[in-house]
């Protein structure tokens, strides 16, 4: 463990924004966090120094050099820790990397977690986040958590109903933010799964693939393919996955703008209400493959935005505020960021 200062967070984040950090270390357990903490309790005066907790840094926005200390959780570590007749219970470390967990699950025949494939970031952000994709949500297979409280220095589980999970949301954006930091995760998967193939274009891309017989492999290379074929690399153009949550309207509100704009996407969340696609959104507006020097609208999905190479946090933000602005104009709907501008 070493403690750095004045370090570019350019490699720790999939936007590829190079922004300082006034100190920067990697903790890879509890002690080693507690030494850190302890080093910020020293160095605070009146005020306590501010913590920024990094772990696949693939839903922040960085926009300003980052005062006080920002830590990277790297704690490792994957193991099946119990069993009953109908699940597995398998706990992740909070720095493992997300698909390296979905691909050990589906090395172990362990279901559940496959319609998440390829979703950039780490197993301790997916609970922040309540992940999801393709007709699954981390809350689906969530089980328990444990998080070490920053202040009191304990460490605390969480079960299904304390985090309080929403739609990209959970109680570590709400009412515990910057409170806790989350040192593993246990999830609960079926024995006897029930596919979720639900999307239309997981069910085409399983015919292109000649699949007869289904299973949690396909489904996932599945989805990989999707993914590979819509999104871009963050290796290769700085992004953050979905940048927009894709907004809830009423029923009655929908079909108003249905009798304006007849082939609107949205899909139903319940009796009265649906979601409207964003990207649609976006797209509708022209910004899809918009470029102003480095920051940009993705080609192939509106509701990434990008990185091209030396676009600053500030850059992305202006593009975002823009879209935000013409999508309130033309629709009267205000999107609302999923990625975490800071």
């Amino acid at each position: 463990m070493q403690l750095e200062q004045s370090t570019s967070l350019k490699g720790y984040n999939t936007f590829g924004i190079d922004i300082s950090a006034q100190y920067f270390c990697a903790f890879n357990n509890i002690s080693e966090l507690e030494v850190l903490l302890a080093f910020r309790n020293e160095q605070s005066k009146s005020t306590k120094m501010p913590l920024l907790v990094l772990g696949g840094g693939s839903n922040v926005l960085l926009t300003k050099p980052i005062k006080g200390l920002v830590i990277k959780n790297n704690c490792k570590g994957i193991e099946l820790v119990k069993q009953d007749a109908d699940y597995f219970y398998v706990k992740a470390a909070a720095g493992e990397e997300w698909h390296s967990f979905v691909e050990y699950c589906i090395a172990n025949n362990y279901a559940g977690v496959e319609n998440l494939s390829l979703i950039p970031g780490s197993v301790g952000a997916s609970p922040i986040q309540n992940i999801g994709a393709y007709g699954v949500e981390l809350k689906d297979v969530f089980y328990q958590l444990e998080a070490y409280h920053t202040e009191e220095k304990y460490l605390r589980i969480f079960d299904k109903e304390a985090c309080a999970f929403g739609y990209r949301e959970s109680v570590f954006k709400q009412a515990l933010k910057g409170q806790y930091i989350i040192m593993s995760v246990t999830f609960r998967l079926p024995k006897n799964p029930v596919y979720n193939i639900s999307y239309g274009a997981i069910k085409v891309e399983l015919e292109k693939m000649g699949v007869a017989e289904l299973n949690i492999q396909h489904i996932s290379k599945a989805i990989v393919n999707i993914r590979t074929s819509k999104l871009p690399n963050p290796k290769e153009i700085g992004n953050a996955g979905s940048f927009f949550k894709n907004p809830q309207v009423s029923r009655f509100r929908l079909m108003a703008l249905q009798d304006e704009f007849p082939t609107i996407a949205c899909y139903k969340v319940d009796e009265l209400n649906y979601k409207i696609a964003a990207g649609w959104l976006i797209e509708q507006c022209g910004w899809k493959g918009y470029r102003k020097g480095d920051a940009g609208c993705f080609a192939q999905q509106a509701l990434v935005l990008v990185n091209y190479g030396a676009a600053t946090g500030n850059d992305i933000l202006a593009l975002s505020d823009e879209i935000i602005a013409s999508v309130k104009d033309k629709f009267g709907i205000l999107l609302e960021r999923e990625v975490n501008v800071i």
